[in-house]
């Protein structure tokens, strides 16, 4: 005799109407998770504005990109391949998930368009993508309990480890496949018993396996079991559902608003304020973040947003040179405190100073804004931007490392964090006739833009001297401000000194504006990163490599044959050349334009490159660190077999210098800058209509 099995929605209990539960969980679910996020989105509602809806375009291609192909992801293999199947699993499982839910409530539902020959496809489809999904929760608890990759661990000052959250968080999504395959076996089992028509069923797949362990039991144990798994699957998907805003998954919700909303112009600093223009800043009581609430919208939601993954700090070299930063615990801990300031079940709210109670002024100084942080992170995470602000709230407050007050003072007062004479800034140049000085007197197409360690420091003037004399060379009419060039302010900007960035690139604009020139050109990524992103009304900005590529392309920079060929190099790209403005391959082509010269890349090179330390004012820094970051990436080139590590930084040279010192590596490696290397090899004979002057023909042998 054939028992008729009962769905869901006709099922009852003790003579109640199951459906009547069918109604109270997916209602008692969604009204607590509609709370929870209404109690988590209040202080985004009140935190400071932030324009973000711009270039719709942008946006939709971004989030495209990064959140649905999961583009960054990869960039781990291993945890990354976990990941892309656990997304695409439950982007799948999304549909079969909401079926369930009606299913309860109207026999045979199913979603429009999934009915059919399309519905027997997904179904297939779907049961291929729990099996996966199973069994990548499976690898991925192993992989974090018991392999425990280095990245997730969490030094006792920064609270407790996460891996007990990230494994209950798999086994719900296991409970999420196994009671639905449980809930579907059950019903194959029982129309395998009954000879009636089954859908199509892979063996291999949960469902599969799961009617073929259930097809001996008897009608009425199916039953149950049938029923029992889908009472399982609903509360464990309303109690997963409600649990994702209460911790680090948080981000299975954030995720793609926080990508849609991601900053979308590298190299930029936010304002003090989007709302305040930079003319009614004399005006305001307050600079920067002090409080959660002064933070943007947009950064209250990449805290919400962070998943834990460490991979921020792994690739921070703060982090690995033992500095008290890691930036994944500044969205960890900003996050918690959001949670501690704005309970879920209670109406007080508990009021936690900021850089006091959560964050540490070292933390903050720490960074050297290399942007490495950011380039890692597969949600989009911003950090400089919040790094500049608690900066800004900490300058404001008188909070400024002693080691810092020196070099601020000297610009406030001379334009220099070297304290040295307006006058001497173009002292460098004082041997080299063909150098103008732009005013009444000179004029010129080009503006050489200096910017100040290279017109102070006595070995970064070298780095001057070459690109002026490689300008000349190259037959570009170029000319400098001399004592009317002030610090290009990049650094004072990103430490936090807003107001005196102003009146430095105000200064600077003027003099830049008076001269006339109708382009551009500086040999350090930090000038050519504030005068192309955080001055206004200037003409073209172009970094010396590609000046340099262009002329090699045109022919009017000829480059000789490397006498050498057991000298191998290597090229540092410098982060503000590199990672905040994109430009990889243009010092690339000029050291390949170099007949036989022997280039090898680091481990470590273009968006996933190592910071030097140097970060401008970092150089005048003194950070609590276990080693020197520039020591780990002469480690790094030493590793790769380099002799000459090639960079186009002057801050990059100061360090890497100083680190081949430290590290006993003096006569056997050493650091030059690109525009040395290129004037140490031009070609002078073959240059068109070059006259080198016996000086300039002298120091181009020499290297300089």
């Amino acid at each position: 005799m054939i028992v008729e099995f009962i769905s869901p929605a006709k099922a009852s209990f003790l003579g109640i109407p199951a459906i009547i539960l069918w109604w109270i969980i997916p209602l008692a679910g969604i009204g607590i998770f509609s709370y929870i996020l209404y109690r988590r989105t209040r202080p985004l509602c009140l935190a400071s504005f932030d324009p973000r809806i711009n270039r719709l375009a942008m946006r939709i291609g971004a989030t495209v990109r990064y959140a649905l192909a999961q583009y960054r992801q990869p960039r781990y293999p291993l945890a990354g391949i976990l990941h892309i199947f656990l997304f695409v699993g439950f982007v799948i499982l999304s549909l079969r998930s909401i079926t369930l839910v009606f299913l309860g409530i109207i026999e045979g539902f199913t979603l429009p368009g999934l009915g059919g020959a399309l519905g027997n496809v997904y179904m297939v489809v779907k049961d291929i993508a729990a099996t996966i999904v199973l069994i990548t929760c499976l690898i991925a608890m192993i992989r974090r309990g018991v392999f425990k990759p280095k990245r997730y661990d969490v030094p006792a000052r920064y609270g407790k480890n996460h891996t007990t959250e990230a494994v209950f968080v798999l086994l719900l999504i296991s409970g999420l496949m196994v009671s639905d395959a449980l809930f579907e076996g059950s019903l194959v089992a029982y129309q395998f018993q009954s000879h009636l028509e089954t859908e199509m069923v892979l063996p291999m797949t949960l469902k599969g396996m799961a009617a073929a362990v259930l097809a001996p039991n008897a009608a009425s144990t199916l039953q149950a079991v049938h029923m029992a798994a889908y009472l399982s699957h609903e509360l464990i998907f309303f109690f997963f559902l409600c649990f994702l805003p209460l911790g680090k998954h948080f981000h299975v919700i954030t995720s793609f608003f926080n990508v849609f909303f991601m900053k979308l112009d590298k190299g930029t600093v936010k304002p003090v304020k989007w709302d305040v223009s930079e003319e009614q800043l004399d005006g305001l009581e307050s600079f920067g973040v002090k409080k959660l609430e002064d933070f943007t919208w947009k950064h209250m939601l990449d805290f919400y947003s962070c998943a834990d993954c460490g991979r921020c700090s792994d690739n921070c070299p703060a982090n690995a040179v033992g500095r008290p930063l890691s930036p994944r615990f500044i969205s960890i801990k900003c996050r918690d405190a959001l949670f501690e300031r704005y309970p879920l079940w209670s109406g007080a709210e508990n009021e936690k100073t900021l850089m006091d109670g959560v964050l540490e002024d070292d933390e903050i100084w720490s960074c050297t804004t290399c942007g490495a942080c950011e380039e890692e992170c597969p949600l989009l995470i911003e950090y400089i931007d919040k790094i500049v602000d608690l900066r800004r709230g900490l300058v404001d407050e008188g909070r400024v490392p002693q080691s810092l007050q020196k070099p601020f003072s000297a610009l406030e007062k001379r334009g220099n964090p070297y304290g040295k004479m307006e006058k001497k800034r173009s002292e460098w140049a004082k041997d080299l006739g063909y150098v103008k000085v732009l005013g009444k007197k000179a004029s010129a197409q080009t503006l050489y833009f200096v910017d100040s360690i290279t017109s102070f420091d006595d070995r970064i003037q070298e780095i001057a001297r070459a690109t002026a004399r490689v300008l000349q060379g190259a037959g570009v009419d170029f000319g400098i401000l001399g004592s009317a060039e002030m610090d290009s302010g990049h650094e004072v900007r990103r430490f936090g000194e807003e107001m005196l960035f102003l009146e430095l690139r105000n200064r600077n604009t003027e003099a830049i504006l008076e001269s006339g020139v109708k382009k551009i050109v500086t040999a350090d990524p930090h000038a050519f990163n504030a005068l192309r992103h955080d001055y206004k009304g200037i003409p073209e900005v172009e970094h010396i490599c590609q000046v340099l590529e262009r002329k090699l392309v045109s022919g009017r920079l000829r480059l000789k044959k490397i006498e050498d060929p057991h000298v191998v190099y290597t090229y540092h790209d410098p982060c503000y050349l590199g990672r905040h403005n994109g430009i990889y391959e243009a010092p690339r082509r000029v050291l390949d334009a170099i007949p036989g010269i022997r280039r090898v890349e680091m481990e470590r090179s273009k968006d996933r490159s190592f910071c030097c330390g140097g970060g401008g004012l970092m150089l005048f820094y003194e950070p609590i660190e276990e080693t020197r970051m520039g020591k780990l990436r002469v480690e790094m080139a030493k590793k790769a077999g380099a002799t000459v590590i090639i960079t186009a930084c002057p801050f990059c040279m100061v360090n890497i210098e100083d680190a081949i010192k430290t590290s006993g590596l003096e006569g056997k490696m050493k650091a030059m800058d690109l525009v040395e290397l290129v004037l140490q090899q031009m070609d002078w004979g073959a240059l068109p209509n070059s006259k080198p002057t016996a000086e300039t023909h002298s120091e181009a042998k020499n290297g300089h």
